[in-house]
């Protein structure tokens, strides 16, 4: 089995930092758990911000995402439930940023999460992956495993120019690594309707990439900001403010393209299970 016949793999990476990669990976996995889907969300962050917006302390998380790469534990064990029903974790501790040392002389060592997802990808309808804030191995282990990337963009004055270097990484890797690997959209977050470099970023990026910008924008929202501190998905913490409903029109939006159409978003009680 190839990866990507069952279900999708979705890298979701930028090299730049608190551009909201994480916040997306746990609200788009919250959201698409949400409609009924099974997913397994894979922290790859050696911060592991993505186990804590879930709720699963660090003294939970062994064995975990840096035994599965560096030690080739299996993924079925390290795999974790959450409190979201269908929603299941991969956790990550701080070793992992020691990947690039440990597997430097590795043979295939850019095929490691690749490898533990042959045998298990069919099990999941959306697998999500949040990258660290770097284009290094674990990064690149990500690409080479997933199916697409989606690529959260801060809209700030150098959004294009960090893009363009990242744009290029993922050219490199369907080249050498990857060749079904697509790019399945840009997601403009801390969106702010007032500011008008808000604006200027969003209509310099739409004419740059155009149709690979999602519709869906995520909205500068305080309690996207505060959820993770109470070890919940926005979604959970307060399902009605502006992000979280943007993140479940973005599930809705990924599911079912734009059409009008489509189903509307989860209920509250949907989420909660």
């Amino acid at each position: 089995m190839s990866i990507g016949d069952h279900g999708e793999i979705l890298a979701i990476a930028n090299q730049k930092g608190g551009v909201g990669k994480t916040t997306t990976a746990v609200n788009l996995a919250t959201g698409f758990a949400a409609v009924g889907k099974k997913v397994l969300l894979i922290d790859l962050d050696p911060q592991g911000n993505a186990s804590t917006g879930l709720g699963v302390e660090y003294a939970q998380r062994a064995p975990n995402t840096y035994d599965m790469l560096v030690n080739e534990e299996p993924l079925a064990t390290v795999e974790k439930s959450t409190k979201i029903p269908g929603l299941s974790l991969l956790p990550s501790v701080v070793d992992l940023s020691a990947i690039d040392v440990e597997l430097a002389t590795a043979e295939g060592r850019e095929y490691r999460l690749r490898k533990q997802l042959d045998s298990c990808a069919q099990h999941y309808d959306y697998i999500l992956i949040d990258c660290p804030p770097s284009l290094g191995l674990a990064t690149i282990n990500a690409l080479a495993a997933a199916t697409a990337v989606l690529i959260p963009l801060q809209c700030e004055f150098y959004a294009l120019e960090g893009l363009a270097h990242l744009l290029h990484t993922i050219d490199l890797v369907k080249r050498s690594m990857n060749p079904q690997l697509e790019i399945k959209g840009i997601l403009l977050t801390m969106y702010d309707r007032r500011s008008r470099l808000t604006l200027d970023v969003e209509q310099d990026v739409r004419s740059y990439m155009g149709d690979k910008i999602f519709s869906t924008v995520i909205p500068r929202n305080i309690r996207l900001s505060e959820a993770p501190s109470h070890g919940k998905p926005a979604i959970i913490y307060d399902f009605r403010c502006p992000g979280s409903q943007a993140y479940l029109h973005l599930a809705r939006e990924i599911l079912y393209g734009r059409g009008a159409d489509a189903p509307a978003v989860p209920t509250k009680k949907a989420v909660y299970g």
